[in-house]
């Protein structure tokens, strides 16, 4: 399993986190943590820029130039995703969804789920990327704001309208034109998913579990709690605990919730911050509670009872 083992964090990664939080199209806000943590499909294939974080991107020889098309011969779509983010059959050996697509369209696809954390998959991508080389990937599901940011550093491939007749007016009006992509000329939403506690009641004694103060101070609960690797997720939740808006909060505001989640992990009261991958330990029972994703909260439900 790949996660974030506790760690105290320096001034100038909080101070980066706190940007980020707070500026640009990244930043996070009360309706957008309340409404979901918005997924969009992305198609990658025109790279155009290189960039890191904190630097501007350095254009490249060929920049504004897209891929050839292979669509026409090549009958395959590379897709990645998170687990649990696609239908499947009862008997769990088929995906319903894709295979309609298949026979719609006579394109395969290879469906991967390697998504696990929005940074380490974008670290995972990146370096390719910015090389300009192949990913293996067409489409890739990411949270929107690193659909923004490898929108913004060039390294998507604008998508066909005439491919897509039916994709816009299937779209409701409030995600139609996000600022980071106006039109929807490289993405699709795929879900919104809204973050919430989950707990696992045979793990906990039958004790409801549904406060991030619970989380974060309930003794009975020590060393079996995680939070997600994603801080817009862990110290958006920490911030509305604290009756904070997550859209408008002050210096002061962020380092009460930093050092609440800080003094969490001093005391081991924090087993570990993870990406898609505290499914398994939920459900197990390794984990009692932590913050999650409502979409696999759903999907958790239907094979374990115990997980509310």
């Amino acid at each position: 399993m790949e996660s974030y083992e506790p760690e105290r964090l320096t001034p100038v990664q909080l101070a980066a986190m706190r940007r980020s939080l707070t500026s640009g199209r990244g930043a996070l806000t009360r309706r957008s943590l309340l409404r979901a943590s918005g997924m969009g499909a992305l198609a990658v294939g025109g790279i155009a820029t290189l960039g890191a974080c904190g630097i501007p991107p350095a254009k490249r020889a060929d920049a504004g130039l897209a891929p050839d098309d292979h669509s026409a011969k090549e009958k395959v779509l590379n897709f990645s995703n998170w687990t649990e983010y696609m239908d499947v059959s009862e008997d769990e050996k088929s995906r319903p969804t894709l295979e309609a697509f298949t026979e719609r369209t006579g394109i395969r696809v290879k469906y991967t789920e390697d998504i696990n954390d929005n940074v380490e998959f974008f670290g995972k991508i990146k370096p390719q990327l910015a090389a300009g080389q192949d990913t293996g990937r067409d489409l890739i599901c990411v949270t929107d704001w690193l659909a923004a940011r490898i929108i913004r550093l060039g390294w998507a491939q604008k998508l066909d309208p005439s491919n897509l007749p039916h994709a816009f007016a299937n779209v409701s009006a409030q995600f139609r034109s996000p600022d980071w992509d106006p039109g929807r000329a490289y993405s699709y939403p795929w879900t919104g998913i809204p973050t919430v506690i989950a707990y696992n009641k045979k793990a906990t004694g039958g004790r409801k579990v549904d406060s991030v103060t619970q989380l974060l101070d309930d003794p009975k609960l020590k060393g079996r709690v995680s939070f997600l690797s994603e801080m817009r997720d862990t110290v958006g939740m920490t911030l509305l605990d604290q009756g904070k808006d997550p859209g408008k909060f002050s210096d002061a505001d962020f380092d009460g919730a930093i050092g609440r989640l800080q003094k969490a992990v001093d005391k081991k009261q924090i087993r570990r911050f993870t990406g898609n991958d505290y499914t398994a330990d939920l459900s197990k029972g390794d984990i009692a509670a932590c913050v999650a994703w409502a979409g696999d909260v759903i999907q958790l439900q239907a094979d374990n009872p115990d997980i509310e």
